[in-house]
């Protein structure tokens, strides 16, 4: 099972019994995204990826504008073509899955930015169709979070929280400031530095400084030791490009990088891994902590020559996760790789296999029946997502529920995620890791700590695709005040 750096040689398939724990409900999230379409390739593949999960995230705008590297004339006729493109194929998506909305609904979303470059284009007067949108959809009394992708420059949503100060009381902007997730993808411009001083309570997700700084670079850059094939020019054109329909057909070759910006709405896609409220726990789409970054050394900055200006204040920004991948043997289960990386790419990169195997499914769902193609398996828990043990007890994990919708076989992997609970060292599944009921031995804890388990179940479809589930654990020093399945 390549999906996330665990191969799995056992073959379990598995019934859920008649207590199976339900399917989690999962909200969807909003989203707009702010792209300066044409600078560069990238972004024309990203939309494409987001389309396919057009089902899965209610995408209510889609804002062409400008960046360091398209500084005037937004390009909003190539969002125009790729929706148009996405509209030949939509029926048969509905054929897979509820909830694809129409290429009407998705064209009428579509605006232009602000016209020029950064904060010289934002102030009094400067209101575009594309900041409008944005404060439309803040007054919406719709109570869940409102997610900005910015894949080039951040200066309509600066106008748009420009305008919204300048014309709401205090007390309302901060009311409807609190509804913004807001994910950049590095600094394109400058008004990124200047969202993030004038609206200190405003929610930042972002990697400050040069590219090579970016948590995103992992999506696609190559990564010496393991296998990188999953990005290569030849399974994008086998996966993707040719024979797999008309919007196959529009995704372009790599220029610079693939799909740099599709990090900001990966862990929106509801995979049962990402919790998009805590980024510091992970997904598909990187791991951020809060934290005030190092200032850089003087006179550097971010890629394109933007000025680096020191942060002050807390933002979400970059994590370190240590991954050890597990590689496959010929008739036994899987064996801890000789090498472990570190670093803020890998929280992207180690989990690469899975979510190009998703894109490939899905764009095999633009042309073929739903008996022809693959679809996700639903894993599912014997017992809560929710556990409390003492120091030391044994902890049972359970996903024996687990189905698959095309009736495959499926392969199980559990492993601790340390970094994203408060006990950061690992807590080891015991071995053998790669069945569907598993157990670990909770650490030994002087005050109230929380250890992450997941389960990635992954079918024997073609392309494979995984699934997750989450246990958190409290693990409570003494032997007093615990219960199961708090």
């Amino acid at each position: 099972m390549r999906g996330f750096g665990i191969v799995l040689a056992a073959v379990l398939a598995v019934a859920g019994p008649a207590h199976a724990a339900s399917d989690p409900v999962v909200e969807k999230q909003r989203l707009i995204f702010l792209s300066d379409i044409e600078a560069e390739t990238d972004d024309s593949q990203s939309l494409i990826r987001l389309l396919l999960y057009a089902n899965e995230i209610d995408i209510e705008g889609l804002i062409a504008t400008t960046s360091i590297w398209l500084k005037t004339d937004p390009q909003p006729e190539t969002m125009r073509r790729i929706v148009t493109g996405y509209g030949r194929v939509q029926p048969n998506l509905l054929r897979h899955a509820a909830g694809y909305p129409s290429a009407g609904q998705l064209l009428a979303q579509i605006q232009s930015g602000q016209p020029g470059y950064g904060m010289a284009s934002v102030g009094a007067g400067k209101d575009s169709a594309g900041s409008a949108l944005l404060l439309r959809a803040l007054d919406r009394p719709d109570p869940r979070p409102l997610w900005v992708a910015v894949w080039g420059g951040a200066n309509t949503l600066a106008q748009a929280l420009y305008t919204l100060r300048a014309t709401r009381s205090p007390a309302e902007a901060e009311r409807l400031i609190a509804k913004l997730r807001v994910y950049t993808i590095s600094d394109q411009d400058d008004s990124g530095a200047w969202l993030r001083r004038e609206f200190p309570n405003l929610f930042y997700i972002v990697s400050t400084g040069p590219y090579s700084n970016g948590s995103w670079t992992g999506m696609s850059t190559p990564i010496e030791g393991i296998d990188n094939g999953s990005v290569s020019n030849d399974w994008i054109a086998r996966n993707i490009q040719q024979g797999h329909g008309a919007l196959g057909a529009l995704y372009p070759d790599v220029a610079w990088t693939m799909e740099g910006d599709t990090p900001s709405f990966l862990n929106l896609i509801p995979t049962g891994l990402s919790v998009p409220e805590h980024p510091e726990w992970g997904g598909w789409g990187g791991r951020y902590e809060r934290y005030v970054p190092r200032p850089f050394p003087p006179g550097e900055t971010v890629t394109g020559g933007i000025p680096l200006a020191p942060e002050a204040r807390p933002i979400w920004t970059n994590a370190d996760d240590s991954y050890t991948p597990m590689v496959p043997t010929p008739y036994s289960r899987p064996v801890a790789s000789e090498k472990t990386f570190r670093g803020p790419m890998v929280t992207v990169w180690r989990w690469r296999d899975a979510y190009q195997n998703d894109m490939a499914a899905r764009i095999a769902w633009t042309t073929r029946a739903f008996a022809e193609a693959n679809h996700a398996p639903a894993p599912r828990l014997a017992h809560a997502d929710r556990l409390t043990v003492h120091s030391g007890e044994k902890i049972l994990l359970d996903a024996s529920p687990s189905a698959d919708p095309d009736g495959d076989s499926l392969s199980f992997a559990w492993f601790p995620y340390p970094e994203a609970g408060s006990w950061k060292q690992p807590v080891p599944i015991n071995r053998p890791e790669n069945v569907y009921r598993a157990n670990a031995t909770a650490p030994v804890v002087e005050k109230l700590e929380t250890v992450h388990f997941i389960v990635a179940v992954t079918d024997k479809g073609m392309p494979a695709l995984t699934r997750y589930r989450r246990v958190i654990v409290t693990v409570l020093p003494s032997t007093e005040g615990v219960g199961r399945g708090t």
